[in-house]
């Protein structure tokens, strides 16, 4: 066999290499303009991107890559796209299917994210895409300990220029902080400050993967409300009523408190001190609740407000102290609600309960929430079905006059915010003579007891007569 000289074999190599590299999207897809907005004035982050983008090459493109970092990937609790189109008041927007990509050429561990495109984007056209996503636990407290006078400061770690796999046209982004005090910030020239906005940019013509690290370091004095574990029980009983227990271990997730906490000075400075915990939580309920009941582990908590009309429910909780930087506190809140407002049944003949996934406490992050949905007692083949990827299975639960157990459907996510309180369904299969198990077994019980009263009554028991 004839050999093939070293050169040749050179020469074939950056040939195959430049036709892969021709073959990347990232050839064929420019990104005219990008916009990023990052609201700052929360411990919960929001990023909103709107991207211009242009297909440059021959052949129709059908998604388009997003780049994050792996930090920013280890705290990303939601990411959603969409298709706009149309002037601002007449917008339309369009859902986008977001998915996690495998891209080998990823430089420092970046992570990528497909947009499935509605439409094949042809050769020379361009789309307008509105993405959103969230971050936690992406403020760093500095200093890491304060006392109860001194107001919170964070950091705030992020790019000037947008990471992305395409080259990038124009860019901008802005920074919104809760304040105006502004204690530093990295200057990337053009950057402008007006009052609560940092400005920076526009940028023109980066190339693919460029990055420019920035630091601002600002006040944040609002709640850093974190729930480490919540779980959520919903029992469903077919005699009229659904059960609701939820168990929260709170803690407050900012600047650590050092030193003594005064409670006198708290109640008599209450603007100039402590001004970064927190004392009052809201919870948003389901409309018509009643039996609503606020505890924790000493007892009954008596410091909560209940709001209710036809359309909301608002409880207004107050710990029996107030949370400071690294306090924690546990609870528990329960209510019943009408079983006709949350439990239908299907065209096929099956039961479901449309219900809100989520935590209902406002600006709250949950770590690690455990939804359990107890169904009534002889249900079959459970199915749940929600928006996003959580973990689930079956348990079987034992409660009063049960013989053979409820099942539970255990529903398991973590990193949960705000935007993941939307509709979730379970759907199970129910045949309504169970429903006749518990009365049956307290007249048995009776007619027993009233059977066995009266035979004691007519034995005679005596040794002699």
């Amino acid at each position: 066999m004839a050999m093939v000289p070293q050169p040749l074999l050179i020469l074939l190599f950056f040939v195959s290499l430049l036709s892969i590299v021709n073959s990347s999207p990232s050839q064929h897809i420019q990104i005219v303009d990008a916009e990023r907005r990052i609201d700052l004035t929360s411990h919960i982050i929001k990023v909103y991107l709107t991207l211009k983008v242009e297909n440059l090459g021959t052949s129709a493109a059908s998604e388009v890559l997003l780049a994050f970092s792996p930090a920013e990937v280890e705290h990303l609790a939601l990411l959603k796209a969409a298709a706009t189109s149309g002037k601002r008041k007449k917008k339309t927007y369009v859902p986008l299917d977001v998915k996690s990509a495998e891209q080998p050429d990823g430089p420092n561990g970046t992570k990528f994210f497909s947009i499935t495109l509605s439409t094949p984007l042809s050769k020379g056209e361009t789309t307008t895409l509105e993405v959103l996503y969230i971050l936690t636990r992406s403020l760093e407290p500095f200093p890491v300990e304060i006392s109860q006078s001194e107001p919170q400061l964070v950091y705030f770690r992020d790019s000037a220029i947008l990471l992305s796999p395409y080259h990038v046209k124009q860019q901008t982004t802005f920074l919104k902080t809760p304040s105006t005090r502004v204690e530093s910030f990295t200057v990337v020239d053009p950057t402008k400050r007006a009052g609560t906005e940092l400005k920076y940019g526009p940028y023109e013509n980066h190339p693919p993967y460029s990055y420019s690290p920035v630091l601002v370091h600002f006040e944040n004095n609002n709640p850093f409300a974190v729930v480490e574990e919540l779980e959520r029980e919903i029992e469903i009983s077919h005699w009229g009523s659904i059960q609701v227990t939820e168990r929260y271990s709170l803690v407050h997730a900012g600047a650590q408190h050092k030193g003594v906490f005064s409670r006198v000075e708290y109640q008599t400075r209450p603007g100039g001190t402590g001004v970064s915990s927190f004392k009052h939580l809201l919870a948003k309920l389901p409309p018509r609740v009643h039996s609503v009941y606020y505890r924790d582990g000493i007892g009954n908590i008596s410091s909560s407000h209940l709001r209710t009309d036809s359309r909301k429910s608002e409880l207004e909780i107050e710990p029996r102290y107030p949370l400071f930087g690294g306090w924690k506190a546990t609870f528990v809140i329960g209510y019943g609600l009408p079983l006709q407002d949350f439990l239908f049944e299907s065209p096929d003949g099956r039961r479901y309960l449309n219900f809100t996934f989520g935590c209902p406490l406002v600006e709250t992050v949950v770590d690690k929430l455990i939804v359990k949905v107890v169904l009534p007692e002889g249900s079959k083949d459970p199915t749940a079905e929600i928006p996003f990827e959580v973990k689930q299975h079956l348990e079987t639960k034992y409660s009063y006059l049960d013989v053979v157990g409820r099942t539970v459907v255990v529903l398991e996510k973590r990193n949960v915010v705000p935007e993941h309180n939307i509709r979730f369904q379970v759907y199970y299969g129910f045949n309504p003579i169970f429903m006749l198990a518990e009365p049956l077994m307290l007249v048995s019980a009776f007619f027993l007891l009233f059977v066995t009263s009266v035979a004691y009554l007519h034995i005679d028991l005596s040794i002699r007569k």
